[in-house]
């Protein structure tokens, strides 16, 4: 039992987190009225919540736009299709299956069943993750000014501190993976406009949620909030950030938004909903890359939460 817990303790650590989150989700449910909640999500309208789910669905085909300009620009012939299907089995094992089967190793997985170089497609998936991390960090502004005005240095260094260590540890891990890409700027740069593409549906997304509450948080606020949540789900304390995203959004909205708890829980909550039915397509192609990691050991990648 002493040597599961040792060689499993990250798995461990990150499950309690993410039960411990849930556990605060859930008294927080109960602290706000059901009526209140009810009315909040009555608000949206089916029309608004599709054009959400829409906006979503968009913004992971510049996910899809993001790697696969990595992946053809270091020499691996794949069509977009290929490269779809490989990202949305990816995302999909990220929000369904466990944390010991990450949506990353789904994608090498698959990769490596289609025969393509594991080495590359590795390299370019971290490359993938950094470029996302180097496009939140340009809205990151728009959600740091706002909570650092607010006075709570002991939020703030509880927060701040580990996220920023995250941030500098996974760079200097990774800055290698970019030398093959360095020979190709323009790869990247294309790679860095994926990345504002997604990032610009998902923030839209969020403003149609919110709009159909009839209340208005503007459209840059939304983006700097957004990327804060992103970079706390970053710190890994939880299993995909279940728990920790819905928190961090829900303090973030009510705190600097100006929207009520229950508007803001809502609106947390509808958010991993569109994650999750966004990423749906996955499930199609999941079985036959599960079915060739039975046959093929592919090789351990930090998980960094989802892909988003």
């Amino acid at each position: 039992m002493t040597n599961w817990l040792r060689e499993n303790r990250q798995t461990v650590a990150r499950s309690l987190g993410s039960l411990l989150a849930v556990i605060l989700l859930v008294i927080l449910l109960k602290e706000e009225s059901g009526e209140e909640i009810t009315s909040a999500l009555k608000r949206v309208s089916v029309w608004l919540f599709l054009g959400a789910l829409l906006a979503m669905l968009i913004s992971r085909l510049f996910v899809v736009g993001r790697w696969h300009v990595l992946l053809r620009s270091a020499g691996i012939d794949i069509s977009f299709w290929r490269t779809a299907t490989l990202t949305f089995t990816g995302l999909f094992s990220s929000n369904f299956l466990p944390t010991t089967i990450g949506g990353d190793v789904v994608r090498l997985a698959g990769a490596m069943q289609l025969g393509y170089d594991r080495a590359i497609c590795l390299a370019s998936m971290v490359a993938d993750r950094l470029i996302g991390m180097a496009g939140m960090f340009v809205t990151l502004p728009f959600g740091l000014i706002p909570v650092l005005s607010l006075g709570r240095t002991g939020f703030q260094a509880a927060a701040f501190g580990p996220l920023f260590q995250k941030g500098v540890d996974f760079v200097k891990r990774t800055f290698g993976a970019f030398i093959i890409w360095f020979k190709k700027p323009l790869a990247l740069v294309v790679s860095l406009f994926s990345t504002f593409g997604n990032m610009v549906f998902i923030f839209l997304a969020i403003f149609l949620l919110i709009t159909g509450m009839g209340r208005h948080v503007s459209y840059w606020l939304i983006a700097g909030l957004w990327s804060l949540t992103y970079f706390v789900t970053l710190i890994p304390i939880s299993v995909n950030g279940y728990g920790v995203q819905e928190l961090s959004l829900t303090f973030l909205l009510s705190e600097i938004g100006g929207l009520s708890h229950s508007e803001s829980l809502t609106i947390a909550v509808l958010i991993r909903v569109l994650f999750i039915l966004a990423s749906l397509p996955g499930a199609f192609f999941l079985p036959s890359i599960l079915a060739a990691m039975n046959n093929k050991q592919s090789p351990p990648i930090d998980d960094l939460g989802a892909f988003h």
